[in-house]
C-alpha cells in the first residue's frame, strides 16, 4: 500500500496543484487575478532559468544510479539536482502566497507530499527536492522585491 501511495504522489499528486491554483485563481478579484498573471509571467522563467543554471553546476546522481536498485517508477538515470516536479509545485506555491494565502498553504502540503513521494520512490535525493522548493522561494521573493522597488520609483 505504501509503494503505491508513493508512486501517485510522485507521479500524478502534482497535477492537484493545477486544480487548486485554478480555481484559486478565479476567487480572486480581477485585479488581483491581473497582478497574479504578471507575477508569474515574470517569476515562473526565472525559476526555470535558476533550475537550469544550478543544474549545470551540481550534478547529483538519482538514488537508483548511486544505491544500484530498480526505483518504483521507471526514469532516466541523468542528473536529478533539481527535481523538476517540486520545482514546478513550489513555484506555483510560492506565487500563490503573495495572493491567496489558503490555496499557499494547500499547494505547500501538496508540494510536500509530492517532494516525500520523488524520495520515496527512488529517484531524487532529499536534497534534489529541497533545493526545488528553495529555489522557487527564492525566485519568488527576488521578483516580489524588484516589482515592489519598480513599482515605488514609477508611483512614488
Amino acid at each position: 500500500m505504501l509503494p503505491l501511495l508513493a508512486i501517485i504522489a510522485a507521479k500524478y499528486l502534482f497535477l492537484l496543484s493545477f486544480v487548486i491554483a485554478f480555481f484559486s485563481f478565479f476567487k480572486l478579484s480581477a485585479t488581483e487575478r491581473r497582478r497574479l498573471f504578471f507575477f508569474g509571467l515574470v517569476a515562473l522563467p526565472m525559476i526555470f532559468c535558476t533550475a537550469v543554471v544550478a543544474s549545470h553546476f551540481y550534478d547529483n546522481p538519482r538514488p537508483f544510479v548511486v544505491l544500484q536498485f530498480v526505483p518504483l517508477i521507471p526514469h532516466a538515470p541523468d542528473n536529478g539536482f533539481p527535481s523538476d516536479h517540486v520545482l514546478l509545485v513550489s513555484a506555483i506555491a510560492a506565487i500563490f502566497m503573495y495572493f491567496d494565502r489558503r490555496a499557499a498553504a494547500l499547494l505547500w502540503g501538496v508540494t510536500l507530499l509530492v517532494a516525500i513521494g520523488r524520495v520515496t520512490v527512488g529517484v531524487h535525493h532529499a536534497t534534489d527536492v529541497i533545493a526545488s522548493m528553495l529555489i522557487a522561494l527564492l525566485c519568488v521573493f527576488v521578483v516580489d522585491y524588484v516589482l515592489m522597488f519598480i513599482m515605488k520609483k514609477i508611483y512614488g
